[in-house]
C-alpha cells in the first residue's frame, strides 16, 4: 500500500501542554503512534486542557490531522469546549477523527433510537422531556416488566438505570415502589418510587438532552460483546462477563456490588463471533449510516459497539441487541486493529 508523509495529532486530555506534558512514546497511544510512524505519519501528542485550549489550537491547525481520544464526561469537565475548537480546525481543512458532528449521530445513545428498526434493535422509546418521561414510562413497567433507562449522552455507566417494580403490578403511579439499580461503578440496588425516580433523572434534560429506554436483556449474565472497527470493518472483539449490571446472586450481600470482570480480547478471526462480524459488515453498518445520514467517509478510524444476547433463534443462532456505540475515546483496543487503524488513517489523508 501508498503510504504518505503527513502530522497526525493523537489528542487526549492532560493538566500540562504537549510542551511540557508527557512524550507521546510514553503515552497510553504508544502503540497508535508507533502503527502510524509505519506508515510514514509522523504523530504528535496533543495534550487537551479547557486552561489551554489556544495553544492547543494552534498546534492543531499545523497538522493534517487529529485522532481524539477524550471521554463525553470527566472530572475535568465534559467536551463542550473541546468540539467547539475542533470544529473551527476542521472547517480550516484538518481532518478529524471522530468528528463531533459523527459523535452526535452515532456515538450517543439516541443511536438506540434512531436504529430501533434494525435488526439489532427493537422495542425502544426516546424521552425528550420529564413530562414525557412521567406519562409514558410507568406503562412500560406495568405487568412486571424490566427496563433500562439510559442518558443520551454519557460515560462510565452514568444515568444508566436498571428498573422494575417491586411488586407486579397493572398500574404504575407516582407512588408505586420500585427496584432502581444506577450502572455507575460501586452502585447498589435502591428502592424509590416512581416519582423519586422521575426527579432522579431531571438533570439529564438539561440543554436538550434526552432519556432512551430499553428493555432488559434477560441473557445479560452471559457477557456482552464488544466489536471493534476501523471504519466499516470489524478488527477485534472484546469479551466481558461481569459488567455494571451484572444480575446479584440470591447469596450476595446487596450492599456489596459486584466488581467488573476484565474485558478479554480478541482478533477479528475469532469463530464464535463470525456470525455477528458479518451481521456488521454486510447489513447493519450500511445500514446505519443510511438512517442516520452519515457518509461512509465519516466514519472514525476507531470506533466500537456493545451488543447483548438477545433470544436465540428457532434454529439455535444468538441474535444481538445493541448496547450502545462509543466512538469519542475508544481505548484500549486488540492489537490486531492497530495496523488497519495506521493504514486507514494514511489512505484518508491521501485521499485529501
Amino acid at each position: 500500500m501508498a503510504t504518505t508523509d503527513k502530522n497526525v495529532g493523537l489528542l487526549f486530555r492532560g493538566e500540562r501542554t504537549a510542551r511540557d506534558g508527557p512524550k507521546i512514546e510514553d503515552s497510553r497511544l504508544a502503540k497508535v503512534a508507533a502503527a502510524l510512524a509505519a506508515v510514514a505519519i509522523t504523530p504528535h501528542a496533543v495534550v487537551f486542557s479547557e486552561h489551554f485550549v489556544d495553544e492547543v489550537r494552534d498546534q492543531l491547525m499545523h497538522m493534517d490531522g487529529v485522532l481524539v481520544w477524550v471521554d463525553p464526561f470527566t472530572d475535568q469537565g465534559d467536551r463542550t469546549i473541546l468540539d467547539a475548537m475542533l470544529r473551527e480546525v476542521a472547517d480550516a481543512g484538518v481532518w478529524v477523527s471522530a468528528h463531533p458532528d459523527t459523535i452526535l449521530r452515532i456515538g450517543t445513545k439516541s443511536v438506540l433510537y434512531a436504529t430501533r428498526t434494525m435488526g439489532w434493535g427493537g422495542d425502544v422509546h426516546r424521552f425528550d422531556s420529564l413530562r414525557q418521561l412521567a406519562t409514558e414510562f410507568p406503562g412500560l413497567l406495568a405487568g412486571g416488566s424490566t427496563r433500562v433507562l439510559k442518558q443520551s449522552r454519557g460515560n462510565g455507566g452514568h444515568g444508566v438505570f436498571k428498573v422494575a417494580s417491586v411488586a407486579v403490578e397493572s398500574q404504575i403511579s407516582p407512588v408505586t415502589r420500585l427496584s432502581v439499580r444506577h450502572a455507575r461503578r460501586g452502585a447498589i440496588e435502591q428502592i424509590m418510587t416512581m416519582a423519586e425516580l422521575i426527579e432522579v433523572c431531571r438533570p439529564y434534560f438539561a440543554a436538550g438532552g434526552s432519556i432512551i429506554d430499553q428493555p432488559w436483556q434477560p441473557r445479560l449474565p452471559e457477557g456482552m460483546v464488544r466489536c471493534y472497527l476501523v471504519g466499516d470493518k470489524v478488527v477485534g472483539f472484546g469479551e466481558q462477563l461481569i459488567n455494571a449490571l451484572y444480575p446479584m446472586s440470591e447469596s450476595s450481600d446487596p450492599a456489596i456490588p459486584h466488581q467488573p470482570g476484565p474485558r478479554l480480547y480478541y482478533p477479528p478471526n475469532r469463530p464464535k463471533f463470525q456470525r455477528l462480524k458479518g451481521l456488521l459488515e454486510r447489513d447493519w453498518v450500511p445500514q446505519l449510516i443510511q438512517l442516520v445520514g452519515l457518509g461512509a467517509e465519516a466514519l472514525p478510524v476507531i470506533w466500537d459497539a456493545d451488543f447483548l444476547f438477545g433470544p436465540k433463534t428457532s434454529d439455535g443462532n444468538d441474535t444481538y441487541v445493541l448496547c450502545e456505540i462509543n466512538v469519542s475515546s475508544v481505548f484500549p483496543f486488540p492489537d490486531e486493529a492497530l495496523e488497519v487503524l495506521a493504514a486507514e488513517t494514511a489512505k484518508t489523508l491521501r485521499m485529501r
